[in-house]
C-alpha cells in the first residue's frame, strides 16, 4: 500500500506525510490538511472490535454511576437497557491504520492510542426504546471532548521529538475547552512548550483556571478581544517570518489533523455500537463552533462507518447555518452566549467542509444546522433534568434543544445520539442557579482548581503577541 500523503486545501503546499502534517499543524500556504485520497477502511474488522461489556455489567457500572440518585420514571427505565462503555483504543488503532501507512507513527500507533484514550467513553441511553442515547465525552482530565485529540496530539509529537532538537512551540486558540484540554496534555512533556490564547472575561471561571494554573512549559495569554482575535493570531504567527524562524511552531487547534481524527475515532466507536445493538445506523446532533467536532463526524462517515444523518446544534453565532440558508459565507464578530466555547463567528474547519463539499448544496445534502439562543439553552437544561434526571452543560444542552425541535417523524425515523462535550461542573455558575442544587465536581476537575494560576494580558495584534512569546 503506497504511503498516506496529505494536501491543504488551498492546494499551494506540497503534499505532506501524517507526521509532517501533525509537526506543522498549518499548512505553509495557511490552508488546513486534508487526505488526498480516502482510503478504504476494513468496518467488518471494525465491528468485531471493543465488543461492549456485558449487560449484566454495563447496568451494574450504569447503577453505580448514578449513586441512587432519583430521577425521572423514564431515565430509570431506559437506564435497564444499561449504558454501554465503549472500548477505544482497539477501535482507534484499525481506524487510524490507513491514515498512517507509511508514517513513521505507524508502528507505535497502538501504544499512542493507548496513552491518550485511558479514560471512559460512554453511550447512555435517555428513552426507555434505547432510540435516543447520550454520547458522553466528558470524562477526561478536564471534562471535556478536547481531551481526545489534545492528549493524542500529545502523545504522537512527543514520539517524534529528537535529542537535541529546538523546542517545539505550540500555538493553541481556545475559547474555553480546547486550551485546558491542551495545556493538560502536554504540561511537562519535555521539549515542547505551549501558548495558550483565550478571550479575556469570555470564558468561564472554571474554564479561565483550568487555563491558567499550569506554569512551567505552558504560557496563558488573556487577549483583549474575542476568539476570533486569538484564532486569527495564531494564523498569522504560522505566517511570520521571524516567528518562524524564531521557534519551529505547530497548533494544536482543531485546524490540527492530529486533533481531529482522534474525535472521529469515537464517532466510529459509537456508531458500531448502535449498529450492533439495533441493526440502525446512528444519527448525531453536534454542538458545533469551530466545526472541527462535526468534520470529524463527516470523516468518519466519509471512511465507512454506519453514521446517517448529522446535525449541527449551534448557539446564537449563525454564520454556518445562514450560509446553509443563503448560500453566502460571511463571517462576523462572534457573539458571547451561554455557550461560550461555541462562540465562533469565522470557524476554521468550514475550509475542511467545503473541500469535500464545493458547493453549498452538497454541504447541504450532508448535514442539517438549527440556532439555540441563551433562553432556550436554559429552559433545556432544566427540562433535562426534569425529563432524564441529567444535568447538562448549556452546549450539550444546545444538542438536547435541536433534538427536541425535530418533527415526531423525523425523531421515529432514526437512532439519535446526543453528543455531549463538556461535564456540567464546568459551567458550574450558569446550571446550579437554573436546577437549585450543587453539582458534584469530578476529582479531576476540582484538583486543577487548587492550582495558582498566572497568565498575561496582550492586545489582539500580532506585535503583541510576538512581544509576549519573546
Amino acid at each position: 500500500m503506497s504511503p498516506m500523503r496529505f494536501i491543504s486545501t488551498r492546494n499551494a503546499s506540497p503534499v505532506a506525510g501524517f507526521s509532517e502534517a501533525l509537526k506543522r499543524g498549518l499548512a505553509p500556504d495557511g490552508g488546513l490538511y486534508v487526505p488526498e485520497r480516502w482510503p478504504a477502511l476494513d468496518v467488518n474488522a471494525l465491528m468485531m472490535l471493543g465488543t461492549p461489556h456485558s449487560m449484566s455489567e454495563a447496568r451494574s457500572a450504569d447503577a453505580s454511576k448514578h449513586n441512587g440518585e432519583s430521577a425521572h420514571p423514564l431515565a430509570s427505565d431506559a437506564r435497564q437497557l444499561g449504558s454501554e462503555p465503549l472500548t477505544l483504543p482497539p477501535i482507534a488503532a484499525e481506524f487510524l491504520a490507513p491514515l498512517v501507512v507509511g508514517d513513521v507513527l505507524a508502528e507505535p500507533m497502538p501504544a499512542i492510542v493507548n496513552d491518550a484514550f485511558n479514560f471512559p467513553t460512554t453511550l447512555v441511553p435517555l428513552s426507555a426504546d434505547g432510540r435516543l442515547q447520550l454520547l458522553e465525552l466528558f470524562h477526561g482530565p478536564t471534562a471535556a471532548f478536547k481531551d481526545f485529540g489534545a492528549r493524542f496530539l500529545a502523545a504522537a509529537l512527543a514520539r517524534l521529538r529528537k535529542p537535541g532538537e529546538r523546542p517545539l512551540k505550540i500555538l493553541v486558540a481556545t475559547s474555553g475547552d480546547t486550551g485546558g484540554a491542551v495545556a493538560a496534555a502536554f504540561h511537562q512533556r519535555p521539549g515542547i512548550e505551549v501558548a495558550v490564547l483565550f478571550p479575556k472575561g469570555l470564558v468561564s471561571p472554571t474554564q479561565e483556571r483550568q487555563l491558567t494554573c499550569w506554569g512551567g512549559n505552558v504560557q496563558s495569554f488573556a487577549v483583549r478581544g474575542t476568539f476570533d482575535d486569538c484564532q486569527r493570531l495564531v494564523k498569522d504567527a504560522f505566517l511570520d517570518p521571524s516567528l518562524r524562524e524564531q521557534f519551529e511552531l505547530s497548533s494544536a487547534n482543531s485546524i490540527n489533523l492530529g486533533r481531529l481524527l482522534p474525535q472521529a475515532v469515537y464517532y466510529a466507536a459509537a456508531s458500531l455500537a448502535v449498529w450492533r445493538r439495533y441493526g440502525e445506523r446512528a444519527s448525531f446532533v453536534v454542538p458545533s463552533g469551530n466545526l472541527g467536532n462535526v468534520s470529524a463526524c463527516i470523516w468518519a462517515r466519509r471512511l465507512g462507518l454506519p453514521i446517517g444523518n448529522i446535525i449541527l446544534a449551534h448557539n446564537a453565532n449563525r454564520t454556518v447555518t445562514d450560509y446553509l440558508d443563503t448560500g453566502q459565507w460571511r463571517p462576523r464578530p462572534s457573539i458571547a452566549t451561554l455557550a461560550s466555547a461555541m462562540d465562533v463567528g469565522n470557524p476554521s474547519n468550514m475550509e475542511r467542509l467545503q473541500s469535500l463539499f464545493p458547493d453549498v448544496g452538497q454541504l447541504r445534502g450532508a448535514l442539517s444546522a438549527d440556532t439555540v439562543d441563551d433562553e432556550a439553552i436554559r429552559q433545556r437544561i432544566k427540562a433535562g433534568y426534569e425529563s432524564f434526571g441529567q444535568i447538562w452543560c448549556p452546549h450539550t444542552a444546545t444538542a438536547a434543544e435541536v433534538y427536541e425541535r425535530l418533527s415526531a417523524e423525523r425523531r421515529r425515523s432514526s437512532h439519535w445520539v446526543l453528543v455531549a462535550t463538556a461535564h456540567p461542573a464546568k459551567f458550574r455558575e450558569i446550571v446550579e442557579p437554573l436546577l437549585g442544587r450543587e453539582i458534584p465536581m469530578p476529582q479531576t476537575l476540582s484538583d486543577l482548581l487548587t492550582r495558582p494560576t498566572s497568565c498575561t494580558e496582550i492586545e489582539p495584534s500580532l506585535a503583541s503577541l510576538r512581544a509576549a512569546l519573546n
